[in-house]
C-alpha cells in the first residue's frame, strides 16, 4: 500500500482517529439519542458532566507532557492517551447538552463554564506536570489509579439504560485497558528500577493517594440514576485488586498512612469544589476560545 503523503496514510483507514477530530459521530452512528423514559433530565445532565469533565480535565493535564516526556515514544503515548480521553469527553459533553436541552454544545460546556460548574474528581486536576515542577512518576501514578477506576466504571456502564452512555463505555473500555496497562508497566519499571526511580515512584503514589476516597464516594445524582449510572462504591474492590497486583511487582507498598484530602463541608470535585490548581488549568484551556468567541478554523 502506498500513499501520496504521510498524512494520507494516517487517515485512510477504516478505524476513525479522534486525534484528527474524527471518530466522534461514527462512534454514535445508529445509537438511539432519545432520553431513557423516566430519567430526570437534570440528573442525566449532571452525570454526563461528571464523566465528561473527568476525561476532559485529565486530557488537558496529560497534554502538558507533549514534547516534555522522558523519551520520544512516551511523548507520543501520553499524547495519544490524552486524545482518547478528549474523544470520550466530546461525546459525553454532547450528551450532557442534549440532556440539558438549553442548546449548549460540547464547546460551550468545555470552554464557557466557570470553575464551580465543573464536576470532575479532584484527582484529574491536581498539578504534577512539567510546568509546575511536577514529576513524571506522579503522572504515571495518577494514570494507573484513574484508568483502573475508569475501566471498572465503564465496564459496568456498558449496561446503562442510556444508550449513548452505553455506546461511549463500549468504545472506552478498549482504550482504558491500554491506558491502565501502559501505566502499570511504567510503575513496575520505575519502582523496580534504580534507587532514585523507586523513591520518585513511591513519592508519586503518596501524592495522588489522598484523592482515592473521592473516586468511590457516591454522589446523590449517581444514586438517583439507578440503572443509568454506576455506583462508584462498588468499584473499590476491582481497583484495589489492580493496585495490589501492580505495586508489589514494583517493590512498592500502598501509602495507606497518607490521609484523604479534606473536603469543604463534605463537598469535593463532584460538587464543583476543586483544588487551587483547577482555576489555572481552566485559564489556560479556555483562553483561546474566550479570546476569539465564535472563531472557526
Amino acid at each position: 500500500m502506498s500513499f501520496d503523503n504521510a498524512y494520507e496514510g494516517l487517515v485512510d483507514q477504516e478505524d476513525a482517529h479522534w486525534a484528527f477530530g474524527t471518530g466522534f459521530t461514527e462512534a454514535l452512528a445508529g445509537v438511539d439519542r432519545e432520553l431513557p423514559a423516566g430519567v430526570d433530565r437534570a440528573d442525566l445532565f449532571a452525570y454526563c458532566l461528571m464523566l465528561g469533565d473527568d476525561a476532559l480535565v485529565l486530557a488537558q493535564r496529560l497534554a502538558e507532557w507533549t514534547s516534555r516526556a522522558p523519551e520520544l515514544e512516551e511523548d507520543v503515548a501520553l499524547a495519544n492517551i490524552a486524545l482518547d480521553l478528549l474523544g470520550q469527553a466530546r461525546m459525553l459533553l454532547t450528551r450532557a447538552g442534549e440532556a440539558e436541552g438549553a442548546g449548549r454544545d460540547e464547546d460551550a460546556l468545555a470552554f464557557l463554564r466557570e470553575e464551580r460548574e465543573f464536576r470532575n474528581v479532584q484527582l484529574a486536576e491536581i498539578e504534577c506536570g512539567p510546568f509546575a515542577g511536577g514529576d513524571f512518576a506522579t503522572t504515571i501514578a495518577r494514570l494507573l489509579v484513574f484508568s483502573s477506576w475508569k475501566l471498572a466504571q465503564c465496564s459496568r456502564l456498558r449496561g446503562s439504560a442510556d444508550p449513548v452512555l452505553a455506546a461511549v463505555a463500549e468504545k472506552g473500555v478498549k482504550e482504558l485497558a491500554y491506558h491502565r496497562d501502559h501505566a502499570a508497566q511504567w510503575v513496575v519499571r520505575l519502582g523496580d528500577g534504580t534507587e532514585e526511580s523507586h523513591r520518585r515512584m513511591a513519592a508519586g503514589l503518596a501524592r495522588v493517594w489522598p484523592y482515592l476516597d473521592e473516586l468511590f464516594t457516591p454522589h446523590p445524582v449517581e444514586l438517583r440514576l439507578a440503572g443509568v449510572a454506576v455506583d462508584p462504591a462498588g468499584l473499590r474492590d476491582e481497583v484495589d485488586g489492580v493496585l495490589d497486583a501492580v505495586l508489589p511487582a514494583a517493590g512498592l507498598a500502598r501509602p495507606d498512612d497518607v490521609p484523604p484530602a479534606a473536603r469543604v463541608s463534605g463537598r469535593a470535585g463532584r460538587d464543583g469544589v476543586h483544588t487551587e490548581a483547577m482555576g489555572y488549568l481552566l485559564a489556560e484551556m479556555q483562553h483561546l476560545h474566550r479570546s476569539l468567541p465564535g472563531a472557526r478554523w
